[in-house]
């Protein structure tokens, strides 16, 4: 495998962004691991970060480099701050950046990753995870299959509790008033009833069974299965924590070539 770390500019964000990105590498003396390489239409998974991590903290905290190793998978790892994978009301187009620009820009400095939608996905934690499956939710034209891990996917209904996180200043500034989140586009919930079954991605959820948003997956889940839509929900004993999430995405990994 290839690591990279790549400084590129978001014409959205009228900033630099920090990208990591792991990228097959044909290689046969390796200690320790071969693995595959390829030179087209390679499959790739946006992995997004948390509130208090960044493009590096998936490559710190887990082996996500020796998990992909054998199986052609490139992962894209952006920096994305605090932004909450949303087109802030600050003027900080997030969610433009990440759903459009960031793909543009992959496959323009990496035109061998596969642009096609069945070899496209989307996972992430916590923060993360809501911005993962608000991708399959709003652009399932563009993804296959999408997972959270402990995502924070229900914060219309949780607002109070996400004030004892941060102040009412920082998410209003994101969504604006926390009063017009539910049924904006922002709401995962909105989204999941009025997705169509039949154009949706497949979805995974994961929480441990001792984290505070176990319950906010749980409710997002059985939203979905009323929808009908193609989702597996699977929960451990865990916390909010690096054991957990190291553990499951080698499980979502596993998922992700099942079908």
């Amino acid at each position: 495998m290839a690591f990279l770390q790549a400084n590129v500019y978001s014409n959205e964000l009228g900033m630099e962004v920090m990208v990591n990105v792991i990228l097959p590498q044909q290689t046969k003396k390796a200690i320790g691991k071969e693995t595959k390489g390829a030179v087209t239409d390679i499959p790739v998974l946006y992995l997004l970060h948390g509130m208090n991590g960044n493009h590096s903290v998936w490559e710190r905290r887990t082996s996500i480099e020796r998990y992909v190793s054998d199986l052609g998978l490139a992962v894209i790892m952006p920096s994305t701050d605090l932004g909450f994978y949303t087109d802030t009301t600050y003027d900080m187009n997030y969610w433009t950046f990440i759903s459009e620009e960031l793909p543009k820009i992959c496959h323009e400095l990496f035109p061998q990753l596969s642009t096609k939608r069945e070899k496209t996905f989307a996972a992430g934690l916590s923060m993360g995870g809501y911005g993962a499956i608000k991708l399959g939710l709003r652009k399932p034209e563009k993804f296959a299959a999408v997972a959270s891990l402990s995502g924070a996917l229900a914060i219309a209904e949780s607002s109070d509790s996400f004030l004892e996180i941060r102040g009412k200043n920082y998410w209003e500034g994101i969504f604006g008033p926390l009063d017009k989140i539910k049924g904006s586009e922002n709401d995962l919930i909105h989204l999941i009833k009025k997705t169509d079954k039949k154009q949706a991605p497949r979805f995974f959820i994961t929480c441990g069974t001792e984290d505070g948003l176990y319950e906010a997956s749980v409710y997002a889940t059985e939203q979905m299965k009323k929808r009908r839509l193609d989702v597996t929900f699977e929960e451990g004993p865990g916390a909010h924590d690096w054991d957990f999430w190291d553990k499951w995405i080698q499980r979502v990994l596993v998922w992700l070539e099942e079908k």
